[in-house]
């Protein structure tokens, strides 16, 4: 029988204090400006760029890796940036949305996606503008199909996928062209 005069002591919520792994310092590669940032160990490089670098064009939808709003290139690869763990990019080659223009001058991709009305709300656009550059770059445009296939990863619930095609198929004719 538990003695009754006997009492839990808990600490008050303003003396508990967060647990997990200290932070680190991480030094990431974004767009080819070195960032040094203090970072707890788990923070997904979406968040390091959005919170921690304000570079918040890489959009957070899911937050599950369903959804391609947050893909980034890590060494030219296209990533998930919110399935990707900050730490694991250091010295590597981070490449966001922000990083696609010269200046004031835009990236093809990104003009082409404005010519074409390849938007409705944007909120999908840098992920899908990242990825649309990528696909070139594999040589994954040669159709209709191959491209739909291809920007699979990459979802619009405004449905503005023609609008995208039309726009990768601009960029990939005036690459053949030149």
């Amino acid at each position: 029988m538990a003695d009754k005069g006997a009492s839990i002591s808990v600490a008050p919520s303003s003396a508990m204090e967060t647990r997990g792994p200290d932070s680190v310092e991480v030094d990431l590669v974004v767009n080819g400006v070195s960032h040094v940032l203090d970072l707890e160990p788990r923070v997904s490089l979406l968040d390091a760029l959005r919170e921690h670098m304000a570079l918040t064009g890489s959009k957070k939808g899911c937050d599950q890796g369903t959804c391609g709003a947050c893909t980034v290139w890590v060494d030219g690869r296209r990533v998930l940036a919110c399935l990707t763990l900050a730490v694991t990019c250091e010295g590597r080659d981070v490449t966001t949305v922000e990083g696609l223009a010269e200046g004031d001058e835009l990236h093809p991709m990104q003009r082409a996606f404005l010519e074409h009305d390849a938007f409705q709300c944007g909120y999908c656009t840098p992920g899908q503008i990242m990825s649309a550059v990528a696909l070139l770059d594999e040589g994954h445009a040669r159709s209709d199909s191959e491209i739909a296939e291809w920007m699979s990863g990459n979802i619009c619930r405004c449905a503005a996928y023609p609008h995208i095609r039309s726009a990768i198929r601009e960029v990939r004719d005036r690459k053949a062209g030149q």
